[in-house]
């Protein structure tokens, strides 16, 4: 319509960043944490059950996300089909809250599940790369406690890659989950540019990818001096000599 683009995404923003901030990054930390704990493990059963179920990981979240709603709204009636609150509202902050939460609850549980494991198995083989350096079977010999070598020798010179990932999901809050959110009818960016595709609405679509572009290219910048504090093989200013 006559709307402003600015005023479009600025209403569908805070939807789209509730959807993607609790699954993205509820995914990024969990999924860190228990591969580091699996690369401890390595064979052990749940190590061999990641691997196992890392191929699920191929189908988008949109997939689950109707098995979702099929067995926990249309069968076992626990959770609402779609939508971010009720219709009318609860008018209770508590009871606005907690109607949110339950609406919340199965996009972006497809959200997590779509990515979960192999997420998992990709963290875990990158600790695993690490944890057989030299340095590492060095510090092993020097019989340095095993925290220590986790902290100084394995998660240390992965910091880059870790922030790096993050970064990009903290970019990724801010263009949503296009078909997932369509199918949830969540009122977020994802069905704003999902809508903006089908009605040809390009004032949209080319607010929305500029955001995108102008968030990766700042990110990219301050990128290069966040791995020159926490990397210490990247020199700042380093001479010939």
């Amino acid at each position: 319509g006559s709307r402003a683009v600015s005023n479009i995404i600025l209403e569908r923003l805070p939807a789209t960043l509730l959807l993607m901030g609790v699954s993205q990054l509820f995914l990024f930390f969990s999924t860190v944490f228990f591969a580091l704990s699996l690369s401890r493990a390595y064979g052990s059963f749940w190590d061999k059950l990641i691997i196992t179920l890392s191929p699920t990981s191929s189908a988008p979240p949109w997939f689950y996300g109707i098995f979702l709603i099929l067995l926990f709204a249309a069968v076992l009636k626990l959770l609402p089909f779609s939508g971010m609150v009720s219709a009318p509202p609860p008018k209770e902050t508590g009871a606005y809250i907690l109607d949110l939460l339950k609406h919340l609850i199965l996009p972006a549980s497809s959200l997590i599940l779509a990515s979960f494991f192999l997420s998992v198995y990709n963290w875990r083989t990158f600790f695993l790369i690490y944890s057989s350096e030299d340095y590492v079977d060095m510090a092993k010999a020097k019989r340095l406690p095993s925290r220590e070598i986790e902290t100084r020798y394995i998660l240390r010179p992965t910091l880059p890659t870790i922030i790096t990932n993050f970064a990009l999901i903290i970019i990724g809050l801010f263009t949503g989950a296009t078909i997932t959110e369509t199918i949830f009818l969540w009122p977020g960016l994802g069905r704003t540019i999902f809508r903006a595709v089908s009605l040809y609405d390009t004032p949209v679509i080319v607010g929305t990818t500029i955001i995108y572009a102008y968030l990766l290219a700042f990110t990219v910048f301050f990128l290069d001096f966040i791995y020159a504090i926490v990397d210490p093989r990247v020199k700042v200013g380093g001479g010939n000599s």
